[in-house]
Order: C-alpha cells, then sequence, then structure tokens
C-alpha cells in the first residue's frame, strides 16, 4: 500500500536547523512538497520539487532558509530548514502526486503524510 512516513521534526532553538524526511512506499511519485499548518492557521505549501529534482515553488516566507530535495533513489523527499525561527513553528505534511501537477494547487496531491511537529523556541 502506499505511505508516507515523515521523520525529524522536534524542537529547536530559533538560528537552529532540522532537516525533515519523508519516506514513500508502494509506488513512485511525481510532484512531491511540503506543506505546514500552525495553530489557528490554514494549510500552507512551503516548497515543491518535480520528479527530476527541479523546484517547483518556495514560499517567500522561507526562501534562502528552507530547501527542498529528492534522492529517486531511495523514493525520499527531504526539507532542510537553517536559521529557523518562533513563525516556523508548525506540523509539517508531506504530500505526493503520482502524476505531473500544478504544485501550488493544494488539492491535486493524491497522498499526504501523518505530519511531523516542528517548534521553534524563542
Amino acid at each position: 500500500q502506499v505511505q508516507l512516513v515523515e521523520s525529524g521534526g522536534g524542537l529547536v532553538q530559533a538560528g537552529g536547523s532540522l532537516r525533515l524526511s519523508c519516506a514513500a512506499s508502494g509506488r513512485t511519485f511525481s510532484t512531491m512538497g511540503w506543506f505546514r499548518q500552525a495553530p489557528g492557521k490554514e494549510r500552507e505549501l512551503v516548497a515543491a520539487i518535480g520528479s527530476s529534482g527541479g523546484n517547483l515553488y518556495s514560499a517567500d516566507s522561507v526562501k534562502g532558509r528552507f530547501t527542498i530535495s529528492r534522492d529517486n533513489t531511495k523514493n525520499t523527499v527531504y526539507l532542510q530548514m537553517n536559521s529557523l525561527k518562533p513563525e516556523d513553528t508548525a506540523v509539517y505534511y508531506c504530500a505526493a502526486s503520482s502524476w505531473p501537477i500544478f504544485a501550488r494547487v493544494r488539492t491535486a496531491y493524491d497522498y499526504w503524510g501523518q505530519g511531523t511537529q516542528v517548534t521553534v523556541s524563542s
């Protein structure tokens, strides 16, 4: 069965770094992305990547700090988060689609991970 398993979340102080991983199983995926949802806010797209590793989207709030990448030999996508800020605190979700999609269309993603908590203290 298809699964997206996230790991790497945790508690970090402002200015620190975390690396999130999303391991896919059951099939290979085309477009993959990272979303986040903070308390009291709607889910937002953070970054998205195409099947061959091309960056499709980066939110203005994370440009220069976060980098999305993927290793297709491991069927895994990563989110390297540097210079973390308290406003980055959220549950981070991995999302994937079986076919190429417009990355900013949230409903186009077919599969979602369970989410991993990232908490940044000031």
